[in-house]
């Protein structure tokens, strides 16, 4: 909802969704892997002609648009406040049957295993002209012939790239206080007390945006879209206390409300990824399907408006004449252009090697915690926990030191975390970044540092968040985007590979024939040295 909306003025061209292209008519069951395979050949020629011709091949995805006239740069305001907004409404499919037979085009990051669960079906049914790794990425704009059985399904007409939503590359050149401050409204001007000390508007939206690796203009976009914070004034008590619309009793204020935006959007776009979330609920307790032939960021849009309105609303706030992937882009320029540039925030081919334990060679550690979440509800199951063997009581901060897995620049040490860039820009919203969390404040490295494999970063703690012992969290992140334990990047460390268990904090580290199990308890099968 547009509690006060000021435009930018801006001309938007939206995007048309490109078209699917149907082709059998007999029961999924029915169709045979030749038939598929066949069409997929014909297919191929007809979206290389399509391309050729400057249509987008990608089933699904915007069609790329000539440049609005007067479009602002990026992080931009381009015209006085007050002047009216009315973009124009992206093109939406009905809600409905899927065809019975389908042509997919694999997005960077798909698997297998993912598209399957998406579209109901088994690994084995869906077949390609190119022969398909079952353990790792599905190149991208590879053809799938899949036989769909999928109904009712909610729109698959796409809103904003990946890019957009996760802390990427695309955010590295936007400048979040001067835009907040240019902007003048009601955000510039607010304060709130954190942590013992006193943080801005801009400075709120900075630490979700790390903490959570969305996107800051987003959170802004939607902040203005739900309460006019951004570019106006909230024109309520309610929207003052709960800007996104929340209102859950012990969490309002700014932080905590962009807190839980930051949760919902990562259970829709990580769970879109793996395949793991198939439905959303709206928050009158009805259910819909995600469309399989969106994206990870339209997914999440779509599972964090649900939970903010009913199906009416939803629709409205989403694909209506005033939704906000539109006022995003009238804010911001357009969010396509910018993810073209770039390019996939998953490159097909992506490994990561050469770490090592994040201890030092011969101490004795415990490994206290499998694969479970990254980063708090709504993020990929992507984090290890390990424990130091020292004697100590159970909460005590550990003489022990954690150590950097490989070299890299410290480019975030503050809230008990350190952020590890391995590819050494001073960038986390680039490349490889290693994520420590549970160190003390005592004794910290000191953000800007840059160090060698092995040097030292802090003590394992209780502190920064609920833990019942001393250890240090370890995870992963790649152009800003939690990469799982149990995706086809391994999660390799001194040559020990961590496999995930069935459930979260469940797991093993196998070397060749050594196996190490996760326990909290610290018994000798959970021991490893370096």
């Amino acid at each position: 909802m547009y509690k006060r909306l000021i435009s930018i003025g801006l001309s938007l061209i939206l995007l048309a969704t490109a078209c699917n292209y149907p082709g059998f008519v007999r029961s999924p069951r029915q169709i045979s892997a030749g038939d598929l395979r066949a069409t997929l050949i014909a297919q191929s020629v007809l979206l290389t002609q399509t391309a050729d011709a400057g249509f987008p091949a990608q089933p699904g995805a915007p069609a790329t648009a000539a440049p609005a006239i007067n479009t602002p740069d990026p992080g931009q305001i381009a015209t006085p406040a007050g002047e009216p907004f009315s973009p124009a409404a992206p093109a939406t499919p009905t809600p409905g049957a899927l065809p019975i037979a389908y042509t997919y085009t694999a997005q960077a990051g798909d698997t297998l295993s993912a598209v399957a669960l998406r579209f109901g079906i088994a690994p084995e049914e869906i077949v390609s002209t190119q022969a398909l790794d079952p353990a790792g990425f599905i190149p991208e704009g590879t053809l799938l012939g899949i036989p769909n059985t999928l109904e009712n399904v909610e729109s698959a007409a796409w809103l904003l790239p990946d890019s957009e939503v996760v802390n990427s590359p695309s955010a590295v050149d936007f400048d979040l206080e001067a835009f907040v401050q240019q902007a003048g409204g009601y955000l510039s001007g607010y304060v709130e007390y954190l942590d013992g000390s006193t943080y801005t508007g801009a400075e709120i939206v900075r630490r979700v945006a790390n903490e959570a690796s969305i996107n800051p203009r987003l959170l802004l976009s939607i902040l203005e879209f739900q309460s006019g914070w951004v570019l106006g004034e909230p024109d309520s008590q309610a929207a003052r206390i709960s800007p996104i619309g929340f209102d859950v009793p012990g969490r309002t204020g700014l932080y905590q409300e962009l807190v839980m935006t930051g949760s919902h959007l990562g259970i829709g776009y990580y769970g879109w990824r793996t395949g793991s979330l198939l439905e959303f609920r709206f928050a009158d307790k009805t259910t819909a399907r995600l469309s399989p032939e969106i994206n990870p960021g339209t997914a999440a849009l779509q599972v964090l408006f649900a939970r903010l309105s009913n199906r009416a609303a939803w629709q409205e706030a989403l694909y209506g004449a005033q939704n906000l992937a539109a006022l995003h882009n009238a804010m911001f320029g357009d969010a396509w252009l910018r993810a073209a540039a770039m390019g996939p925030l998953i490159p097909q081919g992506l490994q990561l090697n050469g770490l090592e334990l994040p201890f030092a060679p011969g101490e004795r550690w415990g490994f206290t915690g499998g694969p479970h979440l990254s980063w708090l509800s709504g993020s990929a199951r992507g984090a290890i926990d390990f424990s130091p063997v020292t004697a100590q009581a159970a909460c005590a901060v550990s003489r022990a030191w954690a150590t950097a897995v490989a070299p890299g620049v410290v480019v975030r040490a503050a809230h008990n975390t350190v952020v590890l860039d391995l590819d050494g820009d001073g960038l986390e919203q680039t490349g490889w970044v290693i994520f420590y969390f549970h160190l003390a404040g005592y004794e910290m490295i000191a953000q800007g540092s840059r160090v060698d494999q092995d040097a030292r970063l802090g003590h394992p703690s209780c502190e920064g968040g609920a833990s019942t012992g001393t250890h240090v969290h370890l995870a992963r992140k790649y152009n800003g985007e939690w990469i799982a334990v149990d995706g086809p990047v391994p999660f390799i460390l001194s040559g020990w590979r961590v496999i995930a268990g069935e459930r979260s904090y469940q797991g093993e580290l196998v070397k060749d024939d050594l196996v190490v199990t996760a326990n909290p308890g610290g018994p000798s099968s959970s021991i490893i040295v370096r």
